[in-house]
């Protein structure tokens, strides 16, 4: 059996269409966990009537707790040999967790992995408007890999896009033995990082299906993600990011620690820019106060032989000029890629 964890909060016009591509599954030995965590809306209402629809289907009513509540709930409560997650907005392919199922046993594996795709929401999903799912089609590969342990740990922390292992959990299968014990930080948003970190360093071995099988709504106007922006980069993603740094060195190992490192401070001159470009001059002046604070930790780790020397570069004169690295860095923006971009078509 899998396990399906649902977390639903205030998700009156988007509930049924992710419920609906879960029970399409043609995978069908399912347990499907919905919480229902405090709605104010119909969404607890709406949950109820699928349930008596599909006993499959198990709904928890609880207070607000939040994302990591919601599924938190869920978890003590999962029968399954195999857990999954799907947010209450986004939906699936209908093969997903079949595809997820026979790779994962296929390759002895631990943890199976997909791609996914984002769209948008332009129309409210109950007007019956343009609210078709999308093809799993896409310019990835469509292959499998399996990796070991290393493997997945290096395409992890270094963002390989080749393998693009998202933080969040619902691009991912697990065995419940590789989760057992784990739980989300509640009152955090950006929860999944640490909660995927522990688990892929339990692994042995991962499978990761180049083809996209998860359907994520990027841009919900109420959604946590477009929510106190400022806030959930310093108070959340950040510390999880160098918890996960820590731990990486902890229990990976020195060189993919330095690795992870070496990413977590490339990550933050592209906050510094994000920053900048929204218009947030004091978010940016206060991440190159932390960095500067650290340039001795920094430094070395951009001369390392797995650093690039346009990353070097790049570092060293935004530790000495940021203003400048930001002005540079969006005229390259500005003018080299989309010159690049047109010679490669």
């Amino acid at each position: 059996m899998i396990s399906i964890i649902v977390p639903a909060y205030n998700v009156e016009k988007y509930i049924e269409r992710c419920l609906d591509s879960i029970l399409a599954q043609t995978h069908r030995d399912l347990e499907i966990l919905v919480t229902d965590d405090g709605s104010t809306d119909r969404t607890g209402e709406i949950i109820d009537r699928y349930a008596k629809k599909d006993p499959r289907i198990r709904v928890i009513h609880q207070e607000n707790r939040g994302l990591s509540g919601a599924r938190n709930s869920a978890l003590k409560l999962a029968r399954g040999e195999f857990i999954g997650f799907v947010d209450s907005d986004d939906h699936i392919a209908p093969d997903m967790y079949e595809s997820m199922y026979r790779e994962i046993t296929a390759n002895n594996a631990d943890i199976a992995l997909c791609a996914y795709e984002e769209f948008s929401e332009k129309e409210d999903p109950s007007s019956g408007e343009d609210t078709d799912m999308p093809e799993a089609s896409s310019p990835r590969t469509g292959k499998t890999f399996s990796m070991n342990r290393e493997e997945t740990l290096d395409a992890f922390v270094c963002d390989n896009r080749s393998f693009h292992i998202y933080y969040s959990v619902w691009s991912k299968l697990f065995r419940k033995e590789m989760i057992e014990g784990l739980t989300f930080p509640e009152g955090r948003n950006s929860e999944d990082i640490l909660f995927s970190t522990k688990a892929l360093l339990r692994a042995s071995r991962t499978v990761f299906i180049d083809r996209p099988l998860y359907f994520y709504a990027s841009s919900r106007p109420d959604s946590i993600m477009n929510v106190s922006f400022e806030k959930r980069r310093f108070e959340d993603e950040i510390p999880f990011l160098k918890e996960q740094v820590r731990l990486v060195r902890e229990e990976g190992g020195e060189d993919i620690g330095k690795k992870a490192a070496y990413h977590f401070y490339r990550r933050m001159l592209f906050y510094y820019s994000d920053f900048r470009n929204r218009g947030m001059k004091a978010a940016a002046d206060r991440l190159y106060g932390m960095l500067r604070k650290e340039k001795d930790e920094i430094r070395p780790l951009f001369g390392t032989d797995f650093s690039t020397g346009g990353d070097r570069v790049r570092m060293n004169l935004f530790l000495f000029a940021p203003g400048m690295y930001y002005r540079i860095a969006a005229l390259y923006d500005r003018v080299v890629v989309p010159v690049r971009s047109k010679g490669r078509c």
